[in-house]
């Protein structure tokens, strides 16, 4: 995750905000708050939050799955951007970064749209499919640990309808993925999911150069 998109200085940046962006006061009250922890590199960037917000409009989205949440800034933006009946399903394994966010989805009244569930993402989303919900979810996001990224990238495409959206975060990996030097096992595992997506004729995929590098695949 990065607060800032890659490749974009200071100043660059502060304009694309003041110009591109207009943030929720709910929206800028948890960057705030997010900014203010040890972890705050870890919070999506602002312009990817209103990206990922103007996605779901243009898809007509309802039903959405998020992998990773951190203080649930990206979960906020979604949520906002849903319909009163819309639901982000939030999956995490750590609860106390999604209290940071809660009382800022309560302020943007959507905490009602947002079903969080702690527990490891991969067993939350077989728990959905086998409860039956292959092909019900219009999109999902995914952006937690790096080593499972071709685990739940194969669930969500699952769980999506036609024509839905599986969004793929840090696909960038500062810039490591392009580093032959660099064969830790996060970049090694981003690597994969990028080869995966390129050649899978299950969908139909592009990537964006926003926050750390974000692909969207569509299914076909």
């Amino acid at each position: 995750m990065s607060a800032r998109s890659h490749g974009l200085s200071e100043a660059f940046h502060a304009y694309v905000l003041d110009h591109f962006v207009k943030a929720s006061p709910a929206a800028e009250g948890l960057a705030a708050a997010a900014d203010q922890i040890p972890e705050r590199n870890m919070r999506m960037a602002t312009e990817q939050g209103r990206f990922m917000a103007f996605l779901i409009g243009l898809i007509g989205a309802k039903h959405v799955i998020e992998v990773g949440t951190f203080v649930g800034y990206g979960t906020l933006w979604m949520a906002e951007a849903l319909p009163k009946d819309g639901r982000i399903v939030a999956l995490d394994i750590e609860p106390r970064f999604a209290e940071i966010g809660r009382p800022f989805w309560r302020q943007a009244h959507v905490e009602d749209r947002i079903d969080l569930r702690i527990a490891p993402a991969a067993d939350s989303l077989e728990a959905m499919r086998k409860a039956g919900e292959d092909g019900l979810y219009d999109m999902a996001f995914i952006d937690a640990d790096k080593s499972n990224y071709g685990v739940y990238y194969e669930h969500c495409l699952a769980l999506l309808r036609k024509g839905g959206l599986i969004l793929i975060d840090n696909v960038f990996w500062d810039g490591s993925v392009a580093d032959p030097k660099d064969q830790s096992a996060d970049t090694e595992a981003i690597r994969a999911i990028n080869r995966h997506v390129l050649t899978d004729t299950r969908v139909s995929a592009a990537t964006v150069p926003i926050g750390d590098g974000l692909t969207i695949a569509r299914k076909v």
